[in-house]
Protein backbone atom coordinates (compact mmCIF):
# COMPACT_ATOMS: atom_id res chain seq x y z
CA UNK A 1 0.00 0.00 0.00
CA UNK A 2 1.11 3.39 -0.82
CA UNK A 3 2.45 5.77 2.24
CA UNK A 4 0.49 8.48 0.08
CA UNK A 5 -2.62 9.79 -1.11
CA UNK A 6 -2.58 10.34 -4.84
CA UNK A 7 -3.93 13.89 -6.43
CA UNK A 8 -7.19 12.68 -8.14
CA UNK A 9 -7.46 13.89 -11.42
CA UNK A 10 -10.89 14.87 -11.00
CA UNK A 11 -10.59 15.88 -7.51
CA UNK A 12 -8.01 18.51 -8.01
CA UNK A 13 -8.19 22.01 -6.09
CA UNK A 14 -9.03 24.24 -8.83
CA UNK A 15 -11.06 21.55 -10.91
CA UNK A 16 -14.97 21.92 -11.21
CA UNK A 17 -15.29 18.31 -10.56
CA UNK A 18 -16.35 16.83 -7.35
CA UNK A 19 -19.49 18.57 -6.25
CA UNK A 20 -19.03 21.80 -5.45
CA UNK A 21 -15.17 22.47 -4.92
CA UNK A 22 -13.83 25.87 -3.53
CA UNK A 23 -13.83 27.84 -6.15
CA UNK A 24 -10.47 28.59 -7.03
CA UNK A 25 -8.47 32.10 -8.74
CA UNK A 26 -6.24 31.75 -11.60
CA UNK A 27 -2.95 29.81 -10.42
CA UNK A 28 -0.15 32.72 -9.75
CA UNK A 29 3.18 31.92 -9.09
CA UNK A 30 4.36 31.81 -5.32
CA UNK A 31 8.10 31.63 -6.21
CA UNK A 32 10.06 33.14 -9.42
CA UNK A 33 12.29 30.90 -10.07
CA UNK A 34 11.52 28.14 -12.09
CA UNK A 35 14.63 26.01 -11.18
CA UNK A 36 13.39 25.85 -7.68
CA UNK A 37 9.88 24.26 -8.96
CA UNK A 38 12.32 21.50 -11.00
CA UNK A 39 14.41 21.01 -7.83
CA UNK A 40 11.82 20.14 -5.44
CA UNK A 41 10.16 17.88 -8.01
CA UNK A 42 13.21 16.14 -8.50
CA UNK A 43 14.09 15.51 -4.67
CA UNK A 44 10.84 14.85 -4.02
CA UNK A 45 10.53 12.02 -6.69
CA UNK A 46 14.16 10.96 -5.79
CA UNK A 47 13.26 10.20 -2.39
CA UNK A 48 10.77 7.01 -3.88
CA UNK A 49 11.98 5.41 -7.02
CA UNK A 50 9.33 5.21 -9.42
CA UNK A 51 7.41 8.09 -7.92
CA UNK A 52 5.86 5.80 -5.32
CA UNK A 53 6.44 6.29 -1.80
CA UNK A 54 5.68 2.90 -0.05
CA UNK A 55 5.85 2.07 4.24
CA UNK A 56 9.82 0.93 4.55
CA UNK A 57 12.49 0.92 7.63
CA UNK A 58 13.77 4.12 7.88
CA UNK A 59 17.33 4.53 6.06
CA UNK A 60 18.85 6.03 9.15
CA UNK A 61 18.76 6.03 12.94
CA UNK A 62 17.52 8.57 15.15
CA UNK A 63 19.43 6.96 17.85
CA UNK A 64 22.61 7.18 15.34
CA UNK A 65 24.89 10.26 15.98
CA UNK A 66 23.10 12.83 13.56
CA UNK A 67 25.13 14.25 10.31
CA UNK A 68 24.54 17.68 8.66
CA UNK A 69 21.94 17.93 6.14
CA UNK A 70 22.80 19.07 2.64
CA UNK A 71 22.47 22.95 2.89
CA UNK A 72 18.95 23.68 1.37
CA UNK A 73 18.27 25.96 -1.48
CA UNK A 74 17.62 29.29 0.54
CA UNK A 75 13.93 29.93 -1.36
CA UNK A 76 12.86 26.70 0.14
CA UNK A 77 14.12 27.71 3.78
CA UNK A 78 12.11 31.15 2.72
CA UNK A 79 9.06 29.58 2.66
CA UNK A 80 8.60 28.88 6.89
CA UNK A 81 6.16 31.52 7.40
CA UNK A 82 7.67 32.16 11.00
CA UNK A 83 4.44 34.21 11.51
CA UNK A 84 4.12 35.67 15.18
CA UNK A 85 1.46 34.04 16.79
CA UNK A 86 -0.28 32.16 13.76
CA UNK A 87 -2.59 29.37 14.95
CA UNK A 88 -1.92 27.26 11.77
CA UNK A 89 1.91 26.67 13.68
CA UNK A 90 3.76 24.54 16.74
CA UNK A 91 6.69 25.35 18.09
CA UNK A 92 8.90 28.87 18.72
CA UNK A 93 8.86 31.02 16.28
CA UNK A 94 13.01 30.91 16.03
CA UNK A 95 12.93 27.40 16.15
CA UNK A 96 15.89 26.24 13.86
CA UNK A 97 13.87 23.55 12.21
CA UNK A 98 10.86 23.71 10.56
CA UNK A 99 8.67 20.93 9.34
CA UNK A 100 6.10 22.75 6.46
CA UNK A 101 3.48 19.94 6.13
CA UNK A 102 0.91 19.71 3.40
CA UNK A 103 -2.03 17.86 4.03
CA UNK A 104 -5.76 16.80 3.33
CA UNK A 105 -8.48 15.98 6.54
CA UNK A 106 -9.49 13.27 4.19
CA UNK A 107 -5.92 11.43 3.98
CA UNK A 108 -5.64 8.26 5.68
CA UNK A 109 -1.81 8.44 5.56
CA UNK A 110 -2.06 11.88 6.42
CA UNK A 111 -4.38 10.64 9.77
CA UNK A 112 -1.74 8.03 10.35
CA UNK A 113 0.92 10.69 10.08
CA UNK A 114 -0.79 13.14 12.79
CA UNK A 115 -1.70 10.09 15.33
CA UNK A 116 1.54 8.14 15.13
CA UNK A 117 4.37 10.79 14.03
CA UNK A 118 3.34 14.27 14.88
CA UNK A 119 3.01 13.07 18.59
CA UNK A 120 6.41 12.02 18.39
CA UNK A 121 7.94 15.24 17.35
CA UNK A 122 6.07 17.15 19.74
CA UNK A 123 7.20 15.38 22.78
CA UNK A 124 11.32 15.23 21.09
CA UNK A 125 11.47 18.62 19.23
CA UNK A 126 8.83 21.27 19.43
CA UNK A 127 8.43 20.92 23.05
CA UNK A 128 12.39 21.19 23.25
CA UNK A 129 12.61 24.24 21.23
CA UNK A 130 14.50 22.76 18.14
CA UNK A 131 11.31 22.28 15.88
CA UNK A 132 8.59 24.00 14.63
CA UNK A 133 5.49 22.46 12.37
CA UNK A 134 3.51 24.42 9.94
CA UNK A 135 0.60 23.51 8.46
CA UNK A 136 -0.40 24.38 4.78
CA UNK A 137 -4.08 22.98 3.91
CA UNK A 138 -4.13 20.90 0.61
CA UNK A 139 -6.99 19.25 -0.19
CA UNK A 140 -7.07 16.54 -3.16
CA UNK A 141 -10.43 14.92 -2.76
CA UNK A 142 -12.71 17.34 -3.71
CA UNK A 143 -15.49 18.51 -1.87
CA UNK A 144 -15.61 17.19 1.21
CA UNK A 145 -11.86 17.97 1.86
CA UNK A 146 -12.58 21.30 0.71
CA UNK A 147 -14.73 22.02 2.95
CA UNK A 148 -12.54 20.46 5.74
CA UNK A 149 -9.63 22.96 5.13
CA UNK A 150 -12.31 25.97 5.34
CA UNK A 151 -13.40 24.33 8.74
CA UNK A 152 -9.88 23.68 9.79
CA UNK A 153 -9.00 27.58 8.96
CA UNK A 154 -11.90 28.84 10.68
CA UNK A 155 -10.97 26.87 13.95
CA UNK A 156 -7.64 28.52 13.64
CA UNK A 157 -9.93 32.07 13.79
CA UNK A 158 -10.79 31.01 17.20
CA UNK A 159 -7.05 29.79 18.30
CA UNK A 160 -8.62 26.00 17.91
CA UNK A 161 -6.50 24.62 15.04
CA UNK A 162 -4.69 21.99 16.06
CA UNK A 163 -7.47 20.99 18.59
CA UNK A 164 -9.40 20.97 15.31
CA UNK A 165 -6.94 18.82 13.79
CA UNK A 166 -6.52 16.27 16.34
CA UNK A 167 -10.50 15.79 16.81
CA UNK A 168 -10.48 15.47 12.84
CA UNK A 169 -7.75 13.10 12.64
CA UNK A 170 -8.51 11.62 16.06
CA UNK A 171 -9.87 8.02 13.98
CA UNK A 172 -9.63 6.86 10.40
CA UNK A 173 -12.70 8.24 8.80
CA UNK A 174 -14.62 7.51 5.35
CA UNK A 175 -13.96 9.61 2.33
CA UNK A 176 -17.13 11.94 1.14
CA UNK A 177 -19.63 9.94 3.04
CA UNK A 178 -20.87 13.16 4.76
CA UNK A 179 -18.25 12.44 7.90
CA UNK A 180 -16.98 16.23 6.39
CA UNK A 181 -20.29 17.44 5.43
CA UNK A 182 -21.31 21.06 7.45
CA UNK A 183 -23.00 19.52 10.54
CA UNK A 184 -20.71 17.34 11.48
CA UNK A 185 -17.43 20.19 10.55
CA UNK A 186 -19.76 21.90 13.45
CA UNK A 187 -19.49 19.11 15.65
CA UNK A 188 -16.14 18.58 15.46
CA UNK A 189 -15.54 22.31 16.46
CA UNK A 190 -17.69 21.60 19.28
CA UNK A 191 -15.47 19.10 20.46
CA UNK A 192 -12.37 20.85 19.68
CA UNK A 193 -13.76 24.02 22.04
CA UNK A 194 -14.72 26.22 19.72
CA UNK A 195 -16.67 28.60 21.01
CA UNK A 196 -18.32 31.06 19.07
CA UNK A 197 -19.87 28.59 16.49
CA UNK A 198 -22.23 31.02 14.91
CA UNK A 199 -19.06 32.57 14.19
CA UNK A 200 -16.91 29.16 12.92
CA UNK A 201 -20.09 29.15 10.66
CA UNK A 202 -19.66 32.86 9.37
CA UNK A 203 -15.55 32.03 9.06
CA UNK A 204 -16.09 28.59 6.66
CA UNK A 205 -18.61 30.36 4.40
CA UNK A 206 -16.37 33.25 4.47
CA UNK A 207 -14.32 34.33 0.46
CA UNK A 208 -11.42 34.65 3.65
CA UNK A 209 -11.42 31.20 4.32
CA UNK A 210 -11.27 30.19 0.17
CA UNK A 211 -8.53 32.69 -0.14
CA UNK A 212 -6.41 31.08 2.93
CA UNK A 213 -6.92 27.77 1.10
CA UNK A 214 -5.92 29.04 -2.62
CA UNK A 215 -2.89 30.37 -0.70
CA UNK A 216 -1.99 27.33 0.37
CA UNK A 217 -2.50 25.03 -2.44
CA UNK A 218 -0.81 27.05 -4.32
CA UNK A 219 1.81 27.43 -2.87
CA UNK A 220 2.12 23.16 -2.91
CA UNK A 221 1.43 23.06 -6.55
CA UNK A 222 4.17 25.67 -7.19
CA UNK A 223 6.78 23.39 -5.92
CA UNK A 224 5.07 20.22 -7.55
CA UNK A 225 3.53 18.59 -4.61
CA UNK A 226 0.70 16.12 -6.43
CA UNK A 227 0.22 14.09 -3.63
CA UNK A 228 -0.13 14.00 0.18
CA UNK A 229 1.25 14.35 2.83
CA UNK A 230 3.93 15.73 1.64
CA UNK A 231 6.85 17.41 4.15
CA UNK A 232 9.42 20.01 3.96
CA UNK A 233 12.01 20.17 6.78
CA UNK A 234 14.18 23.21 6.59
CA UNK A 235 13.86 22.18 2.92
CA UNK A 236 14.39 18.40 2.70
CA UNK A 237 11.65 16.42 0.93
CA UNK A 238 9.71 13.80 2.41
CA UNK A 239 6.98 12.39 0.77
CA UNK A 240 4.48 9.94 2.64
CA UNK A 241 3.70 8.90 5.90
CA UNK A 242 6.98 7.38 6.41
CA UNK A 243 8.17 5.88 9.66
CA UNK A 244 8.73 8.36 12.66
CA UNK A 245 12.52 7.87 12.83
CA UNK A 246 12.59 8.99 8.87
CA UNK A 247 11.26 12.22 10.72
CA UNK A 248 13.66 12.37 12.98
CA UNK A 249 16.73 11.83 11.57
CA UNK A 250 15.74 15.12 8.73
CA UNK A 251 15.00 17.35 12.17
CA UNK A 252 18.41 15.85 13.90
CA UNK A 253 20.59 16.17 10.60
CA UNK A 254 19.03 20.21 9.93
CA UNK A 255 19.38 20.98 13.37
CA UNK A 256 23.19 20.05 13.31
CA UNK A 257 23.41 21.99 10.34
CA UNK A 258 21.91 24.96 11.25
CA UNK A 259 24.18 24.88 14.66
CA UNK A 260 27.17 24.55 12.24
CA UNK A 261 25.72 27.50 10.07
CA UNK A 262 25.44 29.63 13.44
CA UNK A 263 28.87 28.76 14.61
CA UNK A 264 30.23 29.39 11.70
CA UNK A 265 29.02 32.67 11.57
CA UNK A 266 29.81 33.51 15.06
CA UNK A 267 33.53 32.42 13.85
CA UNK A 268 33.68 34.96 11.37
Amino acid sequence: MNAESRLPQKSRPGSTAGGGPVPRRRLRPVLAASVLVVSVVVAVVALVPGGESADRPATASASDSPSAAPPADPALLALARRESGDPYALGRRDAPVVLIEYSDFQCPFCGRFARETKPELLREYVEKGVLRIEWRHFPVFGAESEQAARAAWAAGRQNRFWEFHDTAYAHPRERDKGDFAEKALVAMAEEAGVEDLDRFRADLASPAADEAVTRDVEEGYALGVSSTPAFLVNGRPILGAQPTDVFAEAVEAAAVSEEARAQDGTDE
